[in-house]
């Protein structure tokens, strides 16, 4: 799933502030507990010193071999247990008040009482408070994340919402932008480098596809028009050459193979200046379009087409289809639809056209194999020998889909019957 740039940031930033701090408070937590350690040790060699000299001055000391209210021990041991270094290590103590083991910090240190005896010196301090203080630092830790995570997606929301607002500007005027549409833009000036940078380079790309698209729209145009006066001067000579009556019936067949061969070529420049002017977004003016009323207007306009073949013709509108468009392109979509469908139909064929909410079918009878789907909207493509035929009615009628996001012209072979169907608001 595309997610905005801000988001994204902000989703890396997050992950790696949550690594960061994992590092941190592990490092934190390691320090924190060997400063407690250390306290702790600190005073169990404090009471062991205390303790020793309070051997020396009451013997009876001597005889607390169990945990008691003072919490140390004094044990006997021989010369060979004897060890000079302190012992300090962590233990669990069953307490009885609890009804469960609690930890504990333990000290082990070995003396000579004034016996010239061997004695084995064990102290014990609770740690449970310690524990407590990892179990605050862990919630303290985690209420630190969430606020610091709260506070980065609030603050960089807010400044990259501010810093990207050139951006995304720049990105609406784009998303708005068609060729050969002038458009008033009052200049902009940014205060963020890159911005300028980039808005003063697209203005200038702008202006550089606009000359070039009006140069282009120009150069086809006028090929277009001086190329439609010379076959047309040229079909009408050949009208006026075949009308001789010395013609012989060989030289009349030429002329009007000839004259045939000039008529496909003002249809096929006028098809291919259509297409020019679809693709260069010309036909920009958009109303709402009654397409089941206009398929009516058209299929009234074909009678005489539709008679000379005697196709069956069934209108049926199950439901109202309409949308905003062109109604230029709506006309020219429908009647390169419709043609297309007489066109290629069998004499006594059938052609059936359903109108529905989101979809108008053309189905018609004709060849008996179905047609390649990867290559009937391609521009040139005949499958029929018709010499007539351009190979661009169902090209442009392609082009004048992509023109409209969410729409679609499919083919499909069903039943003996070829079938197009028109639909919007595809998903």
């Amino acid at each position: 799933m595309k997610v905005s740039l801000k988001y994204y940031t902000i989703k890396y930033l997050i992950t790696i502030l949550l690594l960061i701090i994992a590092v941190w408070a592990a490092l934190f937590y390691a320090y924190i507990l060997d400063e407690v350690y250390d306290n702790v040790d600190d005073g169990l060699k404090n009471r062991k010193i205390q303790i020793i000299k309070a051997v020396y001055l009451d013997e009876n000391l001597l005889k607390n071999n169990e945990f008691g209210f003072n919490e140390f021990k004094i044990n006997p041991i021989s010369v060979a247990e004897h060890k000079e270094k302190n012992r300090l290590y962590n233990k669990m103590y069953y307490m009885e008040y609890d009804d469960e083991e609690q930890p504990y910090r333990v000290l082990e240190t070995d003396f000579i009482d004034q016996f010239g005896k061997y004695q084995k010196l064990t102290i014990r301090t609770s740690t449970v408070e310690e524990d407590e203080l990892v179990y605050d630092l862990t919630t303290a830790l985690i209420v630190l994340y969430l606020l610091l995570v709260v506070s980065i997606i609030g603050i960089n929301g807010f400044l990259l919402h501010r810093a990207m607002k050139p951006f995304y500007e720049i990105l609406e005027r784009l998303k708005k932008y068609q060729f050969g549409i002038s458009s008033v833009q009052e200049p902009k000036n940014y205060s963020i480098k890159e911005f300028e940078e980039l808005n003063v380079e697209i203005n200038e790309m702008i202006d550089r596809n606009e000359l070039v698209f009006h140069q282009q729209k120009q150069f086809i145009e006028n090929a277009s028009h001086e190329l439609q006066t010379p076959l047309a001067i040229a079909i009408n000579k050949l009208d006026l050459a075949i009308q001789n009556d010395d013609l012989d019936e060989k030289n009349m067949n030429f002329f009007t193979e000839v004259k045939n061969d000039l008529r496909r070529m003002v249809s096929l420049n006028k098809s291919l200046l259509m297409l020019s002017k679809i693709e260069n977004n010309q036909f920009n003016t958009l109303v709402n379009v009654n397409f089941s009323m206009l398929i009516n207007e058209l299929t009234d306009s074909y009678d005489d087409f539709i008679e000379y073949k005697n196709i069956n013709v069934n209108v049926l509108e199950k439901e109202l289809f309409e949308a905003v468009f062109n109604l230029d392109l709506a006309h020219i979509l429908l009647s390169n639809l419709l043609n297309n469908a007489i066109k290629y139909n069998r004499q006594n064929g059938t052609l059936n056209i359903v109108t529905e909410k989101d979809c108008m079918i053309f189905q018609n009878t004709g060849s008996e194999n179905p047609l390649d789907q990867d290559k009937i909207f391609n521009r040139f493509y005949k499958k029929s020998t018709d010499n007539s035929s351009t190979g661009l009615g169902l090209s442009i009628i392609k082009t004048i889909i992509k023109q409209y996001p969410g729409w679609d012209i499919a083919y499909e072979f069903k039943d003996g019957m070829h079938c197009f169907i028109l639909s919007k608001n595809k998903r």
